[in-house]
């Protein structure tokens, strides 16, 4: 388990939400997902308020005083079914209060009740409220607690786990309401202000910086997060991040953590994203996404010099799905993206939560930089569904010196891998293999060339300077290799 891990929930491990607490009756446990078709009013966003004074140290006071009520407490309710488990023993049955309920021990496969909280906050006088997705997920019953200590059991209207989204209704009126803010118009080092649950402290609040902007992280291909250095806890999940105008900026969905608490890095999902998948699942229960169709990765600086740009940029475009928008609009492998409908791209992370904010069938304008030069391409997007990919990000591995022995594929080897030419690696050294190169694997190109044969990977590689970027296929996965020539 790598000790660095995304943190929802203090006992996992993986790409997790910050914040969601979960505890059983008198123990730790689970919850998760309901989805719905209902519908609501649509999200809409109140006038902003007057501004707050940011020279010096800022005064939260205000900002507090005004959106503190909007901010809500959501705890739900659900059952699991524990594993199977010995009933007697050292550290099980009686002597281990995990598998007790009520001091009696439970048999496996029986139901156990979960309880759950994080946050959330409204958006609608009538009751919509937007919290996380994992929040609400599999609850049973969901119950939102208001500051003046009034409680309303909540519908889950829609969920939407890629983007880690809900959107919950509650029967009420005349309810308190945050003011929405623009995302993009925050500034790395600019104060920001959660409040929210953590570990159960209704209506807490912190305070920090806004560390960085558009951030891709593991398994999270659909939302840019924002990062920031604000206190998120466990509980904290759900609830919403304030610029210092108190406008909401974003909602606080996970962590960066060795321990399951706050350890500096926390990150929201800006609000912009979230509205926009909130306001689909009110409208029609789901959420459409666009979708592009390649395999991509960063242009670092020995890949930037092997395809001639000046500075490295872009997303590197690896593979092109086959009968895929991009297949069809003529992309290929060895393409830079360098903006997408007039957004630039400076990196591989940036492209898969612009594709997706897209609409599917919308027709999009591609800046690419192919052969050493600039072109523009058209593409009709396509959309995204379970087994689609929008745009999977793979990593390069560094590059040294060329050292290969390859040889052309057989026709055998290429009707098995369904490829038509490509070299096969036999054996490697030098900078090759400290690029990371292994017997096995098929080069396809070189520089943007394709190689059949060895005599074209001569030539391509007599003919560079200082790097060479070659086109890696390894199993059913293609990457670029920088390698750095002697």
């Amino acid at each position: 388990m790598n000790v660095k891990a995304f943190i929802r929930n203090p006992v996992a491990a993986a790409l997790l939400g910050a914040a969601t607490i979960a505890l059983p009756v008198g123990t730790l446990l689970a919850y998760g997902s309901v989805r719905s078709a209902e519908s609501s009013a649509a999200i809409a966003a109140p006038a902003p308020p007057p501004a707050t004074a940011t020279s010096g140290l800022p005064d939260f006071r205000s900002l507090v005083a005004r959106n503190g009520p909007a901010v809500v407490n959501v705890s739900v309710r659900g059952t699991v079914r524990t594993a199977a488990h010995p009933q007697s023993g050292p550290g099980f049955g009686q002597d281990n209060p995990f598998f007790r309920f009520f001091g009696a021990p439970l048999m496996p496969g029986e139901p156990m009740p979960t309880q759950g909280e994080g946050s959330g906050f409204i958006v609608s006088p009538d009751g919509v409220i937007l919290t996380n997705a994992h929040v609400v997920d599999d609850a049973r019953k969901v119950t939102v607690k208001l500051t003046d200590h009034r409680e309303f059991e909540a519908r889950v209207i829609g969920s939407d786990a890629k983007s880690d989204v809900a959107v919950l209704k509650i029967d009420a009126t005349d309810l308190p309401v945050v003011t929405l803010g623009d995302p993009k118009s925050l500034a790395v080092g600019e104060w920001v202000v959660a409040i929210g649950s953590p570990f159960g402290f209704e209506n807490s609040v912190t305070a920090g910086i806004v560390s960085a902007k558009g951030r891709s992280l593991p398994d999270e291909t659909y939302v840019p997060f924002i990062q920031t250095d604000v206190a998120v806890n466990p509980g904290n999940s759900g609830g919403p991040l304030f610029n210092l105008q108190g406008e909401v900026v974003g909602i606080n969905s996970q962590i960066f953590s060795r321990s399951g608490g706050y350890q500096g890095l926390s990150f929201a999902i800006p609000i912009d994203v979230a509205m926009n998948v909130g306001q689909q699942l009110q409208t029609s229960g789901h959420v459409t996404r666009g979708r592009l169709g390649v395999g991509i990765q960063d242009v670092d600086q020995a890949l930037a010099e092997s395809f001639g740009l000046k500075v490295p940029r872009g997303a590197l475009v690896s593979s092109v799905e086959k009968d895929s928008p991009a297949d069809k609009a003529g992309l290929k492998e060895g393409d830079v993206i360098l903006a997408f409908d007039g957004q630039p791209i400076d990196s591989a992370g940036q492209l898969p939560a612009t594709v997706a904010a897209a609409a599917p069938g919308r027709t999009v304008d591609l800046q690419i930089w192919r052969e050493h030069a600039r072109r523009e391409i058209h593409v009709k997007l396509g959309e995204v569904t379970d087994d689609a990919s929008l745009a999977g990000t793979t990593e390069a591995t560094d590059g040294g010196r060329l050292g290969m022995m390859v040889r052309p594929l057989s026709p055998t080897e290429r009707s098995n891998a369904g490829l038509e030419d490509g070299l096969v690696v036999e054996d490697v050294a030098g900078a090759a293999a400290e690029a990371g190169i292994r017997p096995g694997d098929v080069v396809l190109s070189a520089n943007g060339r394709p190689v059949r044969d060895v005599e074209q990977l001569r030539s391509v590689v007599s003919g560079a300077k200082d790097h060479v970027a070659l086109l890696v296929q390894r199993g059913e996965a293609r990457i670029f290799v920088p390698v750095e020539l002697g």
